[in-house]
């Protein structure tokens, strides 16, 4: 069969690549074209346009290259017709990959439609939901309660659609690639404060400005732990120099190669705790037992709180948190971490929960276990290839 990707983001050429090999493995005669990056042309992939061309985040960065938006809606679409693929696979990218499907479907009508991890409409623009399932024929998930959002009765009736999409979950690559390193680095997960190294890891992000508006507070946070070594992780993308930039500005009175670190996930490990800025890594931290604490900068913190319920439909803002989904007694939303967001973003804040993750053995010991429940609902399946399995046998 022939395969046309649409990706658009680094994250999402690492897991096309995955997927594009998991293919070959099923489909020897398969052949690959579409958008993507470095990782997908060295899997096979033709690449019609590279994720560099691609990626522009923000309003001000869209309006800056609409031009080269434009050329690239006019290349993914003669592309398409030119390649006339059996499948189209869409990952991610979803104001770019919506629209190229709405097109695929319109132009192509025999062609299959596949999104493999679509967007978390669950959290905002739920009106989303209505055009993947009405163009998509297979939406594979990699968080185990979407499905159950996508087709749940409650949700507004779609004309055909919920007839022509089939929602899987098929499990989650962030799990998938902590297991493997769990299983290949040191032996087991030990969340025991006893067990662990006397280090505070600091996980402030991947972006430059997450980075910026985050690690000073972190930090300030951590050096209140004067028993502890202070061990910053290192986003593969943002250089040495960008960190140094930052620390010369505080005054740590120690070197920066003694605070930055590159092994992520051999620092997750072995932390005692992890002060952690929002996104994968609060993920990646229960997977390896870390306790941790999530924070997240807004600009406008006291507006985002009055205005929290008008733009996102989630009570949580950690994936550990939405994905366990737990409750109180009373049936109200109940953080397993604690979640330090917008004006709740204070060095005290901070402070208060790291004491007592370090401190307080039976709160700590509950976050542990519920490390292991997420771990449990993940699963242990190997993503790639129960997507190709999928894609190639779930025609219907």
């Amino acid at each position: 069969m022939k395969y046309f990707f649409l990706v658009g983001e680094a994250s999402g050429d690492l897991h096309a690549s995955h997927l594009i090999e998991a293919l070959k493995q099923q489909d020897p005669a398969a052949s690959f074209s579409g958008f993507g990056g470095d990782k997908m042309a060295a899997a096979g992939c033709k690449l019609y346009r590279h994720i560099n061309d691609l990626a522009f985040m923000g309003f001000v960065a869209v309006l800056k290259n609409i031009s080269t938006i434009r050329q690239n809606f006019a290349i993914a679409k003669q592309a398409l017709l030119t390649e006339q693929p059996d499948v189209l696979v869409l990952v991610d990218y979803p104001s770019f990959n919506l629209k190229m499907a709405q097109f695929a479907r319109k132009h192509l009508p025999s062609l299959r439609i596949v999104y493999y991890i679509p967007p978390k409409v669950w959290a905002w623009k739920q009106w989303r939901r209505k055009t993947i399932l009405k163009v998509c024929d297979q939406v594979l998930c990699i968080f185990p309660f979407e499905p159950a959002f996508y087709l749940a009765p409650s949700q507004p009736p779609i004309q055909g659609a919920e007839k022509r999409a089939q929602v899987i979950y098929v499990g989650n690559p962030t799990a998938e690639e902590c297991r493997a390193s769990r299983t290949s680095g040191i032996s087991g997960i030990s969340g025991s404060s006893a067990q662990r190294s006397k280090t505070i890891a600091i996980l402030p992000g991947s972006r430059r400005s997450e980075i910026a508006n985050c690690l000073p507070k972190m930090l300030e946070a951590a050096r209140r732990f004067p028993d502890y070594e202070i061990r910053i992780a290192q986003a593969p993308s943002i250089p040495m120099e960008f960190y140094e930039q930052i620390l010369s500005t505080l005054n740590l009175g120690t070197t920066l190669n003694s605070k930055l670190s590159t092994l992520n996930y051999d620092l997750l490990r072995t932390a005692a705790v992890a002060i952690v800025n929002s996104g994968t890594a609060t993920l990646e931290a229960a997977m390896f037992g870390c306790p941790e604490v999530a924070v997240y900068h807004v600009a406008c913190p006291h507006l985002l709180r009055l205005i929290w319920k008008a733009i996102f439909t989630i009570r949580h803002f950690t994936l550990p948190n939405i994905i366990l989904d737990k409750r109180n007694e009373k049936g109200e939303p109940q953080e397993v971490i604690r979640e330090l967001i917008a004006d709740l973003f204070t060095v005290e804040n901070i402070e208060a929960e790291v004491k007592r993750l370090l401190e307080d053995e039976p709160y700590r010991q509950t976050m542990l276990n519920d490390f292991e429940q997420l771990r449990t609902l993940l699963g242990d399946q190997p993503v790639a290839s129960v997507a190709a399995q999928y894609i190639i046998n779930g025609k219907l």
